[in-house]
């Protein structure tokens, strides 16, 4: 299956979450049937990172969103648990400092974007600020509502800068938001991510949901998409991203770039050091060999 086709957004397409099955899983009817295919992502995704970094001309943006508990910590887990940690980052968007509050609503972003080469993963990110603020009424419609401007302009430039940006929504049902809340309070090791607001926010569900909608509707675009991943089964979630992933890094068509040094002369710099260090290794052992012999006719001669 197509995910990208399957799970886009299209740019003026009228979407609601309310039609999309979060428990959809495509041909697999179980995660077993699925392992072989994720696993073959991961190795995928590994390969094609790696190409990205050594081309190091364009990026890579992934943005994830998401109700409480919708999988954004499992998603950076296991999709990227292949790829090299020296060209991929994570920033988690938190409730803004201070120094945040006394910038643009961009600012903090900005602050992170990736660099050439890099894979940058946005947990949560500046969508919170057309989202919480809205759901909440921290700032006045008047306000927040320029704000799908400026993101449109925002991922403009980035994508003028050769950033690469996906973004997933990761799309659960509220039955199994709560199942995995209770999975949290049964799991001793998971107790530390309860949290009050995880059962005052769900009584905001709808808000969410409509907040949700219309910012997909006003920001996905051709080169900044969103996507709904159904999320109710982790691991079709994983198969999907990854895949879009995938599909996503072979079509920017990466090259490993051509050595910047004279490799004939590098071979020759090569096999001249092996030679000398036959010479030395060799000297080495006829060394020991001359002081093993001189340290036995003493001992002879006592």
């Amino acid at each position: 299956m197509e995910f990208r086709k399957k799970f886009l957004v299209p740019p003026g397409s009228k979407i609601k979450l309310a039609d999309i099955d979060p428990a959809f899983t495509a041909k697999h009817a179980s995660h077993e049937t699925a392992i072989p295919e994720i696993a073959h992502h991961v190795e995928s995704l590994a390969k094609l990172q790696y190409k990205l970094y050594a081309e190091s001309k364009r990026s890579l943006l992934i943005v994830l969103q998401g109700l409480d508990a919708a999988g954004k910590d499992g998603v950076i887990r296991h999709v990227i648990s292949g790829t090299n940690p020296q060209g991929v980052n994570v920033t988690r968007f938190q409730r803004p400092t201070h120094e945040e509050l006394a910038h643009d609503f961009l600012w903090r972003a900005h602050l992170h974007t990736p660099g050439r080469g890099e894979i940058m993963i946005f947990n949560r990110s500046y969508y919170e600020d057309v989202l919480v603020v809205r759901v909440h009424d921290i700032v006045p419609k008047a306000v927040w509502s320029k704000r799908y401007k400026r993101i449109r302009e925002f991922e403009k430039l980035l994508g003028a800068t050769d950033t690469h940006i996906l973004k997933f929504y990761l799309h659960i049902s509220p039955d199994e938001q709560l199942a995995r809340f209770k999975e949290r309070l049964d799991d001793p090791h998971r107790n530390w991510k309860i949290q009050d607001s995880d059962y005052t926010e769900r009584e905001y569900w709808p808000a969410y949901i409509t907040a949700f909608e219309d910012a997909m509707r006003k920001t996905t675009a051709p080169r900044a998409p969103w996507y709904v991943i159904p999320s109710n089964h982790k691991w079709f979630r994983d198969l999907a991203i990854s895949s879009i992933l995938i599909d996503t890094l072979e079509e920017m068509n990466l090259q490993i770039p051509k050595p910047f040094v004279d490799l004939k002369a590098i071979r020759l710099r090569y096999h001249s050091a092996k030679i000398e260090q036959k010479k030395d290794d060799r000297l080495k052992i006829l060394s020991g060999e001359s002081k093993g012999h001189t340290g036995k006719s003493a001992r002879q001669s006592k």
